[in-house]
């Protein structure tokens, strides 16, 4: 046995592809081992990756594959042999199997008698089929994006290759790809270490070799260095922290091999501009942390993560350097937001005519008049049932939401649309309701972003959202496997999160929110609510974490209101790991199945239950039982006391088990089968409300 390491080292990796690209050449590189009969299952492997290289550790591959012997069947007897002598069919099948004619034996199968050979497949050197085997991996690795750079060559990859090392124990593996060839060598920082190349001795020995020439390999050390780095510098500043912000950590470790911390500062007079706007320029243009006070406030200082290191001299060089960019784009920032003030929000109105938002669907003026109407319908239900909203200030916030497209400042800084709008509204005067709707119009713009704050912004966020995916469907651009150019997933994720999470409970149903986006088109209609209710599949597993049965199940008896269908999947939850509950799940699941048997057989239920019709005490107990259940479940239900109500149907169980154990539904009697079929449907009907307890995957 002996360790194994692959590293390739590459031009610059955009950083948003480097981690999935590190966990899926581990992946890779494990499973073809495995496959190749090199390690065992379970093996320990570890990944590394920074800009310039991804590289992955594996322990104990054997130096050499096991042999393998198989059983290999051929033709029968009578095809093989003709009189005893050897028919072409059987030398044929000895030359395939690697053996003599006479080494063949007979086999007796099912089928007859046929001839057979042992051949053993010896086992290959493991260098030799990694070197065979590994280019393969790497060519089918996933980049969102990749490119050739060899002319009249066939390797794509994200970024041309510069070198590659392989090590099996001691030896390098001649490993070849995108026109290099593997050796023992690495390298390490571009400008600490410079291009002299490194020797690798042994697998075990990289990521401490490549940090004696500053390069730290590992993600996760990289990671702590970093945050322990913006700690230390952060305290410089008393009473300061910096604002936490674990995309932009991950982002800034993806950047960097050998990472260093430095503290900048501004103008206190750029405070004075809306800290949204600060923090856009720092965060999502320089890459550079926010630094605030112990109020929350932001201070006049920014954490720019290096990727180097330098004597205080050369950092104040690069700080200075730092600090004069910032406040280049800080003084746009601030003319931007001056320049626009000139033109009110009300004014830009007209300017939406000629700003495209799809060339099928015209302009973001068109689609105000749409939104304004969609919301307007929204409203008015929310109003019917008794929700507080101010029409006219969500009316005068559907007019303005789009008018920052046309300001400067939203052209200079794309990221801050909607969040600009806002911003102007409030500056210019207009309501807080009006100005906070605007603001949050684009939320959620992910599962873990949050909602409108407002139930005007909510039916803003919703109606605007709904608008667009009904004109896309119309326009049949629905999305299509991984693809979905117009994010109208994330769109439709939106109006489901809006629903279940927003203070307020919004009355609305995924019907009701199609509906008013589809108009009359009921075929429409019909597509928009399916693609909306497997958007509340999806955020029940994987923003709530429900069992992929337990959504089944809920899903199963009403996937219109986004709210109760999570109160009923949680309380599902809650419940299944009773023994009562998974029982009488398991019974509903065999009603369910008589009836779709009988169904088969064109056997219909009775339409109703016949008490003079149940002969056997157990079915007697069951409808007595299941009838007083049922009102007290329906009452339970109208409370939205679900826990409650699972945990009164999970008391049926001796009754359900009982009548199992005693009663035969299917009986020759017409009239009785169709009475006990009538009681199962009834059973099911009452008690199937809360969930479809046939979809719960019990034991057994």
């Amino acid at each position: 046995m002996a360790e194994f390491l692959f590293e390739i080292g590459l031009e610059e990796i955009p950083a948003r592809m480097i981690a999935s690209a590190e966990a899926e050449l581990q992946q890779r590189v494990v499973a073809m081992l495995e496959r190749e009969r090199l390690v065992s299952a379970g093996v320990a492997s570890k990944s590394f990756a920074t800009p310039r290289r991804l590289a992955v550790w594996v322990a104990e591959v054997a130096e050499r594959q096991q042999d393998i012997t198989e059983e290999l069947v051929g033709p029968s007897v009578k095809v093989a042999f003709k009189d005893g002598v050897p028919t072409p069919a059987a030398e044929a099948f000895a030359k395939k199997a690697g053996v003599a004619v006479s080494s063949l034996k007979t086999v007796t199968t099912p089928k007859g008698e046929y001839i057979a050979a042992s051949s053993t497949k010896q086992g290959l050197d493991a260098a030799d089929v990694i070197v065979s085997e590994l280019p393969k991996e790497l060519a089918a690795i996933y980049w969102a994006k990749n490119m050739y750079w060899r002319p009249g060559r066939p390797e794509r990859f994200v970024r041309p290759v510069r070198w590659m090392a392989a090590l099996l124990g001691a030896k390098p593996v001649k490993v070849s790809f995108g026109g290099y060839e593997a050796g023992s060598v690495t390298y390490g920082h571009r400008v600490l270490f410079g291009d002299e190349p490194i020797a690798l001795k042994l697998p075990g020995e990289y990521e401490q070799t490549l940090e004696k020439s500053f390069v730290v390999a590992d993600v996760a050390v990289r990671r702590h260095k970093i945050r322990k780095a913006l700690d230390a510098v952060t305290r410089t500043v008393a009473e300061a922290r910096w604002r936490e912000d674990e995309d932009l950590v991950e982002t800034v470790t993806q950047l960097t091999e050998w990472p260093s911390v430095i503290m900048g500062s501004f103008e206190t007079e750029y405070l004075a501009l809306p800290e949204e706007v600060l923090v856009t320029v720092m965060r999502d243009h320089q890459k550079y942390f926010a630094v605030e006070d112990k109020a929350g406030k932001l201070a006049p200082h920014f954490l720019a993560v290096l990727n180097t290191e330098a004597d205080e001299a050369g950092l104040a060089v690069i700080r200075h350097g730092n600090e004069r960019v910032l406040r280049a784009r800080f003084n746009d920032a601030r003319f931007f937001w001056e320049f626009d003030q000139r033109v009110s929000l009300a004014d830009r109105v007209e300017l939406l005519k000629n700003v495209t938002f799809q060339k099928d669907l015209g302009s973001y003026a068109a689609k105000t008049a749409r939104v304004r109407k969609l919301a307007s319908n929204l409203a008015g239900l929310v109003l019917q049932r008794k929700c507080e909203l101010n029409p006219v200030a969500l009316d005068e916030a559907v007019s303005l939401a789009k008018t920052d497209l046309t300001s400067e400042l939203v052209k200079e800084f794309t990221e801050l649309q909607g969040i600009v709008g806002g911003l102007y509204a409030r500056a210019q005067g207009l309501s807080a309701a009006a100005a906070d709707a605007i603001y949050d119009q684009y939320k959620p713009v992910s599962m873990e972003d949050s909602v409108p704050r407002t139930v005007e912004g909510a039916v803003l966020a919703m109606a605007d959202k709904a608008d667009t995916i009904a004109g896309m469907f119309g326009l049949g651009m629905e999305p299509t496997g991984s693809k979905d150019p117009f994010a109208l997933r994330r769109a439709a994720n939106g109006i489901v999160k809006v629903l279940a999470e927003t203070t307020v409970a919004l009355p609305l149903t995924l019907t009701e929110v199609a509906a008013a986006a589809c108009g009359q088109n009921e075929a429409l209609t019909g597509k928009v609510r399916g693609f909306l209710a497997e958007r509340l599949e999806f955020y029940l597993r994987e923003a709530r974490g429900q069992a992929y049965d337990v959504v089944k199940a809920v899903l199963a008896a009403g996937a219109d209101d986004v709210r109760d269908a999570v109160a009923r999947a949680e309380a599902v939850t809650a419940v299944r790991g009773s023994d009562d509950f998974a029982a009488v799940s398991a019974a509903f699941r065999r009603m369910k199945n008589i009836l779709a048997q009988a169904a088969e057989k064109s056997i219909a239920p009775g339409a109703h239950v016949e008490d003079a019709l149940l002969a056997e005490a157990s079915e007697k107990a069951l409808a007595q039982r299941s009838s007083e259940l049922a009102a007290r479940v329906a009452s339970l239900r109208a409370e939205k006391n679900y826990k409650a109500a699972l945990e009164s149907i999970a008391t049926l169980r001796p009754q359900v088990d009982a009548f199992f154990d005693g009663v035969m539904v299917m009986v020759p009697e017409p009239e009785v089968r169709a009475n006990r079929l009538a009681l199962l449907t009834q059973v099911l009907g009452d008690f199937s409300g809360i969930a479809d307890f046939s979809e719960i995957v019990t034991a057994g």
